[in-house]
């Protein structure tokens, strides 16, 4: 199972159109996910103090997109560690493919833990 965090609107609008894009789809050429052990790391440097997010669990066998373990990209100050490869998808996340949806709150001080729904 990997993960994508998004938010709940971006959710319902995929349930709606029949997959799910995130803008890095259009602007990288690939959705931005991460293991559960990446996943923390991730949320607290790229969306602290965020709210109305969710996690979206994703079945890897049921991708009909293209799912590629790369060395991941540095974004603003984030620099994730270059030994562990985190999974991108190169193209549209088909929804069968999403077999939970979790809801991921920031706590008072705005960073995020693991919900216990994903912690295997």
């Amino acid at each position: 199972m990997i993960l994508h965090i998004t938010t709940h609107k971006e959710w319902e609008k995929a349930q709606a159109e029949g997959a799910y894009m995130a803008p890095s789809l259009k602007k990288e050429g690939f959705i931005h996910c991460s293991t559960s052990e990446q996943a923390i790391d991730t949320a607290n440097h790229i969306f602290k103090g965020q709210h109305g997010l969710a996690i979206l669990c994703i079945d890897e066998t049921r991708l009909t997109s293209k799912l590629i373990y790369e060395k991941p990209i540095s974004v603003g100050q984030h620099k994730p560690s270059n030994d562990k490869l985190f999974p991108h998808i190169y193209g549209a996340i088909n929804l069968a493919a999403v077999i939970k949806v979790v809801d991921f709150p920031a706590n008072e001080e705005g960073f995020f833990v693991l919900p216990q729904e994903i912690i295997l």
